[in-house]
């Protein structure tokens, strides 16, 4: 018998099939680019991912503010960020600075003001929440 979550999961896609149709050769693109974006932490501009694609800037910028909502530049940060954030928690020995520099940023200040403007606050109080947020747990 089929777990309900299964069934759950193909009358969403049955639903969006048949309110949106079946993907056309940009959405499918717009999905490589994320793939590539996820997978490859060593394109940090959008020209870069648009040779990566094979496909001119604009058009890069186009097909992402159009399937994601995002410009190609706002993807790439938000992959940093997810990876800066993950260092923070996972590698208490590295240094903001050490995150930043590792993940391309010019400087720590750089980081320090993505971080703050996506999160709304800094990538060091991120961290002493975190290790808080794992001591509460490892005390119950």
């Amino acid at each position: 018998m089929e777990s309900g979550g299964r069934r759950a999961a193909d009358a969403l896609a049955a639903w969006v099939g048949r309110h949106t149709g079946p993907l056309n050769d940009l959405a499918l693109m717009a999905n490589a680019m994320e793939d590539t974006v996820a997978s490859d932490r060593s394109i940090l501009r959008t020209d870069r991912l648009a040779g990566r694609l094979s496909i001119s800037t604009r058009s890069l910028q186009r097909l992402s503010e159009r399937y994601i909502g995002l410009t190609p530049l706002a993807v790439i940060r938000r992959y940093r960020l997810q990876e800066a954030a993950q260092r923070l928690r996972e590698e208490s020995a590295l240094t903001v600075a050490q995150v930043a520099a590792e993940l391309g940023y010019a400087d720590h200040s750089h980081l320090t003001a993505d971080f703050r403007r996506v999160l709304g606050f800094s990538p060091s109080l991120y961290r002493q929440q975190t290790i808080r947020d794992r001591q509460a747990l490892s005390d119950r």
